[in-house]
Order: C-alpha cells, then structure tokens, then sequence
C-alpha cells in the first residue's frame, strides 16, 4: 500500500471560460477520495524545485505548459489534503483560452460555480484568486491569457474577468494609455457588422519610477 506523499504541489491554473474565470479540477478516481473533483498535484520531489514541478503538473493536466506562472504560498495548516499531504505548497497559473482538447479526467470549472472540494483545495483557490488580482498591476498576467494580438476590448474583459467586476470603456483605455503597455500593429479584425477593430499587442515601455501595471484606481465602472 502507496503511504500518502509528506509535501505536495499544487496547481490552480485559470483560464477565460465565456466571461467568466475557470479552474482546471481533475477527476480523482482513487477510491479513498471523498470528494470527485480535485485540483491537479503532484508529490514534491526531493531533488526538484517545486516550479518545475508545478510546471509538470500544468502541461500533463491541461495538456500545454501554463504561459504564466507563480507561486501563491505554502499550505500547513489542518485544512485536509485529498492526497493527505502534511505540507502543499500551491501555484498559480494561467494559460489562454484554446480549443484544443483536455486530457480525460481533466474540466475546466467556473471560479463562481465549483464542485466540492477538499477544504485545503478551496483554500487554496481563494488565495490564488486574489494573487492573481493583486498581481495584476506589476506583472503581465492579463496579457499571458490572450493570444500575441489582441483588441482593447479583448484586453478590457480579460481586465474584467480577473477584476470579478466591469470597467468603464473610456477609464480603462485612458489608464492603458497612461501605463504604456500595449503597441498598435497594422493588423485588424472585423467584428461584426461595425467597423473592424485594430489590433494590438503587449509592448511594454520602460520608464524610470513606473509601476509597469494599469493603476486600478483609475478604473471606474
């Protein structure tokens, strides 16, 4: 009998899902489980940085390598592991939203509407969540879930979907403007029956004493 592993990784890997935020749950089959779904982990090697293992765990789950990537913190305390783990140190991902196929046993599941899960898991989704949020205004993450180019208005409800909340078009083009972040291309994109919609990609500028982020205060809506 296999004894349950003394530290894990895990990974809460998020994606658009329509407009909504969506977790990656795998199915556990194993027959001691209480609870069908689980977030994808692995045990913690000895001999491997924990990224990498959670960069294992991302592209055998989803079956790509997540385009983003941190560490959201170590879990140790008395919430239930479904692997039993004593310690788990947890990951936050991202990957865009693709058509390609999961692997079996793998689901992609709103944030807002998630099955039960064990209770460090959970924890785990939360604290990710709002990583996810307060990193939003010093790292790429928004960008990291949409392809090389991209419209404003692509952009603006990736914006939204992390924010859990919507902006207001005319603020949240200023506060991009402000925060030199994206480059127009010669590209554009016909949307319906209205003009068509230049496209842009992610070209950050250097600025001595920028934050390198959209200042969410300047956000209203």
């Amino acid at each position: 009998m296999r004894s349950a592993p003394l530290n894990s990784v895990d990974l809460v890997l998020c994606t658009p899902h329509g407009r909504q935020l969506a977790v990656l749950l795998v199915r556990d089959a194993s027959k001691r489980a209480r609870e069908r779904w689980s977030l994808p982990w692995a045990p913690l090697a000895a001999k491997q940085a924990p990224e990498h293992t959670a960069s294992g765990v991302a592209l055998k789950a989803s079956g790509a390598r997540a385009s983003w990537l941190e560490q959201a913190g170590a879990f140790t305390d008395d919430k239930r592991h479904p692997g039993g783990a004593a310690i788990s140190v947890a990951y936050v991902g991202v990957t865009p939203a693709r058509a390609r196929e999961l692997p079996d046993g793998a689901e992609w599941f709103p944030v807002a509407k998630l099955p039960l899960l064990a209770p460090r898991h959970r924890a785990m989704i939360d604290a990710a969540v709002a990583q996810l949020r307060e990193r939003m205004d010093r790292a790429p993450v928004a960008f990291r879930l949409l392809a090389p180019m991209f419209t404003l208005s692509d952009l603006q409800e990736v914006y939204e979907l992390l924010l859990g909340r919507r902006l207001h078009k005319a603020s949240f083009r200023r506060a991009l403007q402000a925060a030199f972040l994206v480059a127009p291309t010669d590209e554009w994109r016909s949307e319906g029956r209205g003009r068509p919609a230049q496209l842009f990609r992610y070209a950050p500028r250097k600025r001595r004493g920028a934050r390198g982020g959209v200042r969410f205060e300047l956000l209203g809506g």
